[in-house]
Protein backbone atom coordinates (compact mmCIF):
# COMPACT_ATOMS: atom_id res chain seq x y z
CA UNK A 1 0.00 0.00 0.00
CA UNK A 2 2.73 2.53 1.09
CA UNK A 3 4.35 1.91 -2.60
CA UNK A 4 1.34 2.68 -4.26
CA UNK A 5 0.71 5.38 -2.58
CA UNK A 6 4.04 6.82 -3.28
CA UNK A 7 3.61 5.98 -6.79
CA UNK A 8 0.29 8.17 -6.88
CA UNK A 9 1.42 10.73 -5.15
CA UNK A 10 4.74 10.69 -7.69
CA UNK A 11 2.03 10.70 -10.55
CA UNK A 12 -0.30 13.47 -9.31
CA UNK A 13 3.08 15.51 -8.49
CA UNK A 14 4.24 14.67 -12.30
CA UNK A 15 0.53 15.80 -13.49
CA UNK A 16 0.92 19.35 -11.43
CA UNK A 17 4.12 20.48 -12.82
CA UNK A 18 2.73 19.40 -16.37
CA UNK A 19 -0.31 21.72 -16.03
CA UNK A 20 1.81 24.63 -14.08
CA UNK A 21 4.04 24.38 -17.24
CA UNK A 22 1.66 24.43 -19.88
CA UNK A 23 0.97 27.22 -22.10
CA UNK A 24 -2.10 29.38 -21.86
CA UNK A 25 -3.01 27.85 -24.99
CA UNK A 26 -2.71 23.74 -23.71
CA UNK A 27 -4.70 24.47 -20.97
CA UNK A 28 -7.76 27.08 -21.21
CA UNK A 29 -9.04 25.35 -24.67
CA UNK A 30 -12.32 25.02 -22.86
CA UNK A 31 -14.69 22.54 -24.81
CA UNK A 32 -17.54 22.17 -27.18
CA UNK A 33 -20.65 21.12 -26.00
CA UNK A 34 -22.16 17.61 -26.41
CA UNK A 35 -25.37 17.18 -28.10
CA UNK A 36 -28.08 14.61 -26.95
CA UNK A 37 -26.23 11.82 -25.44
CA UNK A 38 -22.62 12.49 -26.74
CA UNK A 39 -20.21 14.10 -24.33
CA UNK A 40 -18.55 17.28 -24.63
CA UNK A 41 -15.16 17.27 -26.83
CA UNK A 42 -12.00 19.64 -26.52
CA UNK A 43 -11.23 22.04 -29.30
CA UNK A 44 -7.63 21.99 -30.67
CA UNK A 45 -5.30 24.30 -29.07
CA UNK A 46 -3.17 26.48 -30.84
CA UNK A 47 -1.12 29.38 -31.13
CA UNK A 48 -0.90 32.37 -32.15
CA UNK A 49 1.34 34.05 -34.23
CA UNK A 50 3.32 36.84 -32.36
CA UNK A 51 1.41 40.25 -31.26
CA UNK A 52 2.40 43.65 -31.22
CA UNK A 53 0.66 45.61 -28.29
CA UNK A 54 1.09 48.88 -27.84
CA UNK A 55 -0.73 51.65 -25.11
CA UNK A 56 -2.92 54.30 -27.22
CA UNK A 57 -3.51 56.11 -23.69
CA UNK A 58 -3.91 55.78 -20.29
CA UNK A 59 -5.63 57.61 -17.29
CA UNK A 60 -9.19 55.38 -18.24
CA UNK A 61 -11.53 54.41 -15.32
CA UNK A 62 -13.17 50.95 -16.66
CA UNK A 63 -13.36 51.62 -20.17
CA UNK A 64 -16.59 49.12 -21.14
CA UNK A 65 -16.92 49.91 -25.05
CA UNK A 66 -15.47 51.80 -27.80
CA UNK A 67 -16.34 54.19 -30.66
CA UNK A 68 -14.29 54.97 -34.02
CA UNK A 69 -15.23 58.27 -35.52
CA UNK A 70 -14.94 59.78 -38.91
CA UNK A 71 -11.16 61.51 -38.88
CA UNK A 72 -9.69 59.14 -36.62
CA UNK A 73 -10.87 59.97 -32.89
CA UNK A 74 -11.93 57.61 -30.90
CA UNK A 75 -15.04 57.80 -27.72
CA UNK A 76 -14.66 55.39 -24.78
CA UNK A 77 -17.31 54.71 -22.38
CA UNK A 78 -16.50 54.56 -19.03
CA UNK A 79 -18.35 52.16 -16.68
CA UNK A 80 -18.52 55.18 -13.38
CA UNK A 81 -20.39 57.68 -15.55
CA UNK A 82 -18.01 59.31 -18.21
CA UNK A 83 -17.36 60.04 -21.63
CA UNK A 84 -13.72 60.06 -22.87
CA UNK A 85 -12.35 61.35 -26.44
CA UNK A 86 -9.45 60.23 -27.80
CA UNK A 87 -7.25 62.24 -30.22
CA UNK A 88 -6.44 59.53 -32.00
CA UNK A 89 -6.29 55.31 -32.32
CA UNK A 90 -2.49 56.01 -32.03
CA UNK A 91 0.03 55.18 -29.57
CA UNK A 92 0.07 58.41 -27.43
CA UNK A 93 -2.66 59.78 -27.94
CA UNK A 94 -4.61 62.00 -25.66
CA UNK A 95 -7.71 62.00 -23.47
CA UNK A 96 -10.59 64.81 -22.91
CA UNK A 97 -13.07 64.36 -20.63
CA UNK A 98 -16.32 65.08 -22.41
CA UNK A 99 -19.11 67.26 -20.70
CA UNK A 100 -22.51 65.32 -20.43
CA UNK A 101 -25.32 65.06 -18.19
CA UNK A 102 -24.76 61.36 -16.68
CA UNK A 103 -25.95 62.41 -13.20
CA UNK A 104 -29.16 59.82 -13.92
CA UNK A 105 -26.69 57.03 -14.66
CA UNK A 106 -26.66 54.39 -11.19
CA UNK A 107 -22.96 53.83 -10.79
CA UNK A 108 -23.25 50.87 -8.92
CA UNK A 109 -21.94 46.88 -8.88
CA UNK A 110 -21.61 46.04 -12.55
CA UNK A 111 -23.85 48.98 -13.34
CA UNK A 112 -23.35 52.20 -14.84
CA UNK A 113 -22.35 53.78 -18.59
CA UNK A 114 -22.05 50.22 -20.51
CA UNK A 115 -21.77 49.50 -24.07
CA UNK A 116 -21.87 52.55 -26.91
CA UNK A 117 -22.33 52.40 -30.80
CA UNK A 118 -21.25 55.24 -32.95
CA UNK A 119 -23.60 56.00 -36.01
CA UNK A 120 -23.23 55.30 -39.07
CA UNK A 121 -24.09 58.82 -40.61
CA UNK A 122 -22.59 60.33 -37.50
CA UNK A 123 -20.56 62.34 -40.18
CA UNK A 124 -23.31 64.16 -40.64
CA UNK A 125 -25.84 63.60 -37.20
CA UNK A 126 -22.38 63.75 -35.12
CA UNK A 127 -24.57 60.69 -32.61
CA UNK A 128 -23.89 57.99 -30.91
CA UNK A 129 -26.04 56.05 -28.75
CA UNK A 130 -25.04 54.09 -24.81
CA UNK A 131 -26.41 51.78 -22.81
CA UNK A 132 -26.91 53.15 -19.35
CA UNK A 133 -28.54 52.33 -16.13
CA UNK A 134 -31.10 54.85 -15.64
CA UNK A 135 -32.23 56.46 -11.94
CA UNK A 136 -35.29 58.81 -11.58
CA UNK A 137 -35.55 60.97 -8.70
CA UNK A 138 -32.45 58.99 -7.34
CA UNK A 139 -34.22 55.83 -7.25
CA UNK A 140 -32.94 52.72 -9.53
CA UNK A 141 -35.03 52.33 -12.43
CA UNK A 142 -34.20 50.51 -15.59
CA UNK A 143 -31.49 49.85 -18.00
CA UNK A 144 -32.06 52.32 -21.25
CA UNK A 145 -30.64 53.23 -24.42
CA UNK A 146 -29.89 57.10 -25.27
CA UNK A 147 -28.54 58.71 -28.31
CA UNK A 148 -26.04 61.55 -27.70
CA UNK A 149 -24.96 64.23 -30.34
CA UNK A 150 -21.42 65.10 -30.18
CA UNK A 151 -20.98 69.11 -30.25
CA UNK A 152 -19.09 70.78 -33.07
CA UNK A 153 -16.10 71.63 -31.00
CA UNK A 154 -16.16 67.93 -29.76
CA UNK A 155 -16.49 69.14 -25.95
CA UNK A 156 -19.93 68.63 -25.12
CA UNK A 157 -22.05 65.45 -25.83
CA UNK A 158 -25.81 66.34 -25.45
CA UNK A 159 -28.65 63.96 -25.40
CA UNK A 160 -30.87 63.66 -27.82
CA UNK A 161 -34.03 60.98 -27.03
CA UNK A 162 -34.49 58.00 -24.86
CA UNK A 163 -34.46 54.90 -27.78
CA UNK A 164 -35.47 52.09 -25.94
CA UNK A 165 -36.42 52.48 -22.16
CA UNK A 166 -37.74 49.67 -19.75
CA UNK A 167 -34.89 47.21 -19.93
CA UNK A 168 -34.88 45.51 -15.93
CA UNK A 169 -32.41 46.79 -13.85
CA UNK A 170 -31.18 45.16 -10.14
CA UNK A 171 -30.29 47.79 -7.84
CA UNK A 172 -26.97 46.33 -7.15
CA UNK A 173 -25.95 46.71 -10.53
CA UNK A 174 -25.94 42.71 -10.88
CA UNK A 175 -25.84 41.67 -14.60
CA UNK A 176 -26.41 44.62 -16.21
CA UNK A 177 -25.07 43.13 -19.91
CA UNK A 178 -26.00 46.09 -22.38
CA UNK A 179 -23.71 45.19 -25.81
CA UNK A 180 -24.80 47.22 -28.52
CA UNK A 181 -23.78 46.20 -32.29
CA UNK A 182 -25.03 47.06 -35.67
CA UNK A 183 -25.77 44.28 -37.77
CA UNK A 184 -25.03 44.39 -41.40
CA UNK A 185 -28.46 45.45 -42.20
CA UNK A 186 -28.57 48.16 -40.26
CA UNK A 187 -30.39 46.50 -37.40
CA UNK A 188 -29.35 47.57 -33.96
CA UNK A 189 -28.37 44.73 -31.93
CA UNK A 190 -28.61 44.66 -27.74
CA UNK A 191 -27.57 41.99 -25.91
CA UNK A 192 -28.58 41.99 -22.51
CA UNK A 193 -28.23 40.55 -18.61
CA UNK A 194 -30.89 38.71 -16.73
CA UNK A 195 -30.55 41.21 -13.51
CA UNK A 196 -29.75 37.91 -11.57
CA UNK A 197 -33.70 37.23 -11.47
CA UNK A 198 -34.97 33.98 -11.75
CA UNK A 199 -37.74 34.74 -14.37
CA UNK A 200 -36.72 37.53 -16.43
CA UNK A 201 -34.86 34.90 -19.23
CA UNK A 202 -37.49 32.74 -19.79
CA UNK A 203 -40.10 35.71 -20.11
CA UNK A 204 -40.25 37.03 -23.82
CA UNK A 205 -42.04 39.81 -22.12
CA UNK A 206 -39.27 41.25 -20.02
CA UNK A 207 -36.08 42.46 -22.15
CA UNK A 208 -33.90 41.20 -19.64
CA UNK A 209 -31.50 38.06 -20.63
CA UNK A 210 -32.30 38.85 -24.66
CA UNK A 211 -30.56 39.88 -27.87
CA UNK A 212 -33.03 42.77 -28.88
CA UNK A 213 -33.44 44.10 -32.16
CA UNK A 214 -34.43 47.48 -33.00
CA UNK A 215 -34.09 50.60 -35.54
CA UNK A 216 -31.74 52.85 -34.58
CA UNK A 217 -33.43 56.19 -35.40
CA UNK A 218 -36.40 55.40 -34.40
CA UNK A 219 -36.11 52.79 -31.64
CA UNK A 220 -39.15 50.70 -32.93
CA UNK A 221 -38.60 46.62 -33.27
CA UNK A 222 -38.25 46.21 -36.77
CA UNK A 223 -40.81 44.58 -38.62
CA UNK A 224 -39.26 41.31 -39.38
CA UNK A 225 -38.30 40.52 -35.98
CA UNK A 226 -39.62 37.08 -34.99
CA UNK A 227 -42.04 38.23 -32.62
CA UNK A 228 -43.37 41.28 -34.44
CA UNK A 229 -46.98 40.03 -34.07
CA UNK A 230 -46.93 40.10 -30.22
CA UNK A 231 -49.54 42.16 -28.53
CA UNK A 232 -46.71 42.78 -26.25
CA UNK A 233 -44.06 45.63 -26.92
CA UNK A 234 -41.72 44.46 -25.40
CA UNK A 235 -41.92 40.96 -27.33
CA UNK A 236 -41.53 42.76 -30.16
CA UNK A 237 -38.50 43.66 -29.82
CA UNK A 238 -36.91 39.99 -28.98
CA UNK A 239 -34.67 38.62 -31.14
CA UNK A 240 -33.30 35.31 -29.04
CA UNK A 241 -33.91 34.75 -25.23
CA UNK A 242 -32.96 32.45 -22.75
CA UNK A 243 -29.44 34.19 -21.74
CA UNK A 244 -27.63 34.62 -18.83
CA UNK A 245 -25.51 37.98 -19.23
CA UNK A 246 -24.31 38.83 -22.82
CA UNK A 247 -21.19 40.67 -22.44
CA UNK A 248 -20.32 40.78 -26.18
CA UNK A 249 -22.26 40.97 -29.59
CA UNK A 250 -20.00 40.15 -32.82
CA UNK A 251 -20.91 40.23 -36.90
CA UNK A 252 -18.74 37.89 -38.88
CA UNK A 253 -17.71 39.62 -41.75
CA UNK A 254 -18.17 38.93 -45.36
CA UNK A 255 -21.19 36.99 -43.55
CA UNK A 256 -24.70 37.16 -41.22
CA UNK A 257 -23.84 35.05 -38.59
CA UNK A 258 -23.69 36.78 -34.97
CA UNK A 259 -22.32 35.59 -32.52
CA UNK A 260 -22.58 36.44 -28.41
CA UNK A 261 -20.18 35.85 -25.79
CA UNK A 262 -21.91 35.14 -22.20
CA UNK A 263 -21.01 35.06 -18.44
CA UNK A 264 -22.01 31.37 -16.87
CA UNK A 265 -22.11 30.69 -13.03
CA UNK A 266 -19.28 29.04 -11.91
CA UNK A 267 -18.77 26.93 -14.81
CA UNK A 268 -19.59 27.15 -18.63
CA UNK A 269 -19.23 30.94 -20.24
CA UNK A 270 -20.34 30.74 -23.24
CA UNK A 271 -19.81 31.69 -26.75
CA UNK A 272 -23.14 31.18 -29.09
CA UNK A 273 -23.85 31.56 -32.86
CA UNK A 274 -27.69 33.41 -32.87
CA UNK A 275 -30.29 32.54 -34.54
CA UNK A 276 -33.93 34.59 -34.47
CA UNK A 277 -36.48 33.40 -32.16
CA UNK A 278 -34.96 30.77 -30.60
CA UNK A 279 -34.09 29.94 -27.18
CA UNK A 280 -30.81 29.49 -25.50
CA UNK A 281 -31.86 27.60 -22.31
CA UNK A 282 -31.26 29.72 -19.48
CA UNK A 283 -33.62 28.97 -16.81
CA UNK A 284 -33.08 29.87 -12.81
CA UNK A 285 -36.30 29.68 -11.97
CA UNK A 286 -37.07 26.17 -13.24
CA UNK A 287 -39.92 27.18 -14.93
CA UNK A 288 -41.37 29.12 -12.24
CA UNK A 289 -41.09 26.04 -9.72
CA UNK A 290 -38.56 27.43 -7.42
CA UNK A 291 -38.41 30.76 -5.85
CA UNK A 292 -35.34 33.08 -6.46
CA UNK A 293 -32.31 32.78 -8.57
CA UNK A 294 -31.31 29.07 -8.54
CA UNK A 295 -27.72 29.45 -10.11
CA UNK A 296 -27.19 25.26 -10.20
CA UNK A 297 -29.18 24.91 -13.60
CA UNK A 298 -27.50 24.70 -17.23
CA UNK A 299 -26.56 27.32 -19.32
CA UNK A 300 -28.70 25.50 -21.94
CA UNK A 301 -30.97 23.33 -20.22
CA UNK A 302 -31.92 20.59 -22.59
CA UNK A 303 -34.08 18.74 -20.49
CA UNK A 304 -36.37 21.39 -20.06
CA UNK A 305 -36.14 23.07 -23.17
CA UNK A 306 -34.96 20.08 -26.06
CA UNK A 307 -35.08 22.58 -28.64
CA UNK A 308 -32.84 25.02 -27.26
CA UNK A 309 -29.54 26.34 -29.06
CA UNK A 310 -26.42 24.34 -27.45
CA UNK A 311 -23.25 27.21 -27.42
CA UNK A 312 -20.76 26.68 -29.53
CA UNK A 313 -18.14 26.65 -27.10
CA UNK A 314 -18.07 27.03 -23.23
CA UNK A 315 -15.44 27.30 -20.87
CA UNK A 316 -15.95 24.26 -18.90
CA UNK A 317 -15.19 23.51 -15.58
CA UNK A 318 -13.80 27.02 -15.13
CA UNK A 319 -15.26 30.73 -15.48
CA UNK A 320 -13.32 33.79 -17.75
CA UNK A 321 -15.97 36.02 -17.42
CA UNK A 322 -15.60 36.01 -20.93
CA UNK A 323 -16.84 39.64 -22.09
CA UNK A 324 -16.46 41.44 -25.35
CA UNK A 325 -16.18 40.10 -28.59
CA UNK A 326 -15.06 40.94 -32.02
CA UNK A 327 -13.82 39.43 -35.48
CA UNK A 328 -10.46 39.93 -36.54
CA UNK A 329 -10.81 41.61 -40.19
CA UNK A 330 -8.02 42.13 -42.92
CA UNK A 331 -5.43 40.21 -44.85
CA UNK A 332 -2.63 41.67 -42.80
CA UNK A 333 -3.88 39.51 -39.78
CA UNK A 334 -2.52 36.33 -42.08
CA UNK A 335 -3.50 33.13 -40.59
CA UNK A 336 -5.30 34.90 -37.80
CA UNK A 337 -7.93 36.58 -40.22
CA UNK A 338 -11.87 35.96 -39.63
CA UNK A 339 -10.91 34.88 -35.95
CA UNK A 340 -13.40 35.41 -32.70
CA UNK A 341 -11.40 36.83 -30.38
CA UNK A 342 -13.45 37.45 -26.55
CA UNK A 343 -11.74 39.23 -23.83
CA UNK A 344 -12.10 38.34 -20.34
CA UNK A 345 -12.58 39.97 -16.79
CA UNK A 346 -11.78 37.05 -14.30
CA UNK A 347 -9.15 35.19 -16.82
CA UNK A 348 -7.38 38.58 -17.75
CA UNK A 349 -6.78 36.69 -20.88
CA UNK A 350 -7.40 37.11 -24.52
CA UNK A 351 -9.63 34.14 -25.98
CA UNK A 352 -9.05 33.74 -30.08
CA UNK A 353 -11.33 30.85 -31.37
CA UNK A 354 -11.08 29.48 -35.51
CA UNK A 355 -14.56 28.67 -36.55
CA UNK A 356 -15.58 26.88 -39.52
CA UNK A 357 -17.65 28.23 -42.00
CA UNK A 358 -20.73 26.92 -40.27
CA UNK A 359 -19.81 28.73 -37.03
CA UNK A 360 -18.35 25.55 -35.15
CA UNK A 361 -14.95 26.36 -33.19
CA UNK A 362 -12.00 24.38 -35.01
CA UNK A 363 -9.14 25.32 -32.41
CA UNK A 364 -8.62 27.64 -29.67
CA UNK A 365 -5.59 29.82 -28.69
CA UNK A 366 -4.75 32.23 -25.38
CA UNK A 367 -1.93 34.40 -26.87
CA UNK A 368 0.92 34.86 -24.66
CA UNK A 369 1.40 38.39 -24.58
CA UNK A 370 -2.12 38.30 -22.83
CA UNK A 371 -1.90 36.05 -20.20
CA UNK A 372 -2.73 37.79 -16.86
CA UNK A 373 -0.44 40.79 -18.43
CA UNK A 374 -2.74 43.70 -18.73
CA UNK A 375 -5.56 42.43 -15.62
CA UNK A 376 -8.82 42.57 -16.84
CA UNK A 377 -9.81 42.99 -20.36
CA UNK A 378 -13.32 44.09 -21.28
CA UNK A 379 -14.11 45.74 -24.67
CA UNK A 380 -12.56 44.74 -27.57
CA UNK A 381 -13.66 46.10 -31.22
CA UNK A 382 -12.00 46.21 -34.70
CA UNK A 383 -11.17 49.87 -35.71
CA UNK A 384 -11.36 51.18 -39.32
CA UNK A 385 -7.41 50.65 -39.55
CA UNK A 386 -8.32 46.66 -39.12
CA UNK A 387 -6.13 46.73 -35.66
CA UNK A 388 -7.51 45.49 -32.49
CA UNK A 389 -8.38 47.90 -30.03
CA UNK A 390 -8.86 46.20 -26.19
CA UNK A 391 -9.62 48.33 -22.94
CA UNK A 392 -8.59 46.72 -19.20
CA UNK A 393 -10.68 46.78 -16.26
CA UNK A 394 -8.67 47.31 -13.11
CA UNK A 395 -10.33 50.61 -12.06
CA UNK A 396 -6.90 52.44 -11.71
CA UNK A 397 -5.29 53.97 -14.91
CA UNK A 398 -7.09 51.62 -17.52
CA UNK A 399 -5.58 51.34 -20.83
CA UNK A 400 -6.59 51.40 -24.56
CA UNK A 401 -4.76 48.90 -26.20
CA UNK A 402 -3.87 48.56 -30.14
CA UNK A 403 -3.11 45.25 -31.35
CA UNK A 404 -1.57 43.90 -34.76
CA UNK A 405 0.52 41.18 -35.69
CA UNK A 406 4.22 41.89 -35.31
Amino acid sequence: MRTRTSFAAVVAALATLTACTESPAQRDVGQVPGTGTSEPTAPSSTKTPQLKIETVAGGLSHGWDIGFLPGGKVLVSQRPAKLALLSSSAPGATVTGLKADLSDVLVQGEGGLLGLVVHPDFAQSRQFTTCQTHTNNGQPTDIRLVTWRLSDDEKVATRVKDLLTGLPLNPSGRHSGCRPTLARDGALLVGTGDTARGNISQDRTLLGGKVLRLDLKTGDPLPDNPFIDSKNKNERYVYTYGHRNIQGVALRPESDQVFTAEHGPDKNDEVNLIQAGKNYGWDPAQGGTVGGYDEGVPMTDLDRFPDAVPAKWQTGDITEAVCAATFLDGDQWGTLDGTLVITALKGAKVIFLTLSEQGDVKSVAVPQEFDSTFGRLRAARTGPDGALYITTSNGDDDRLLRVTPA
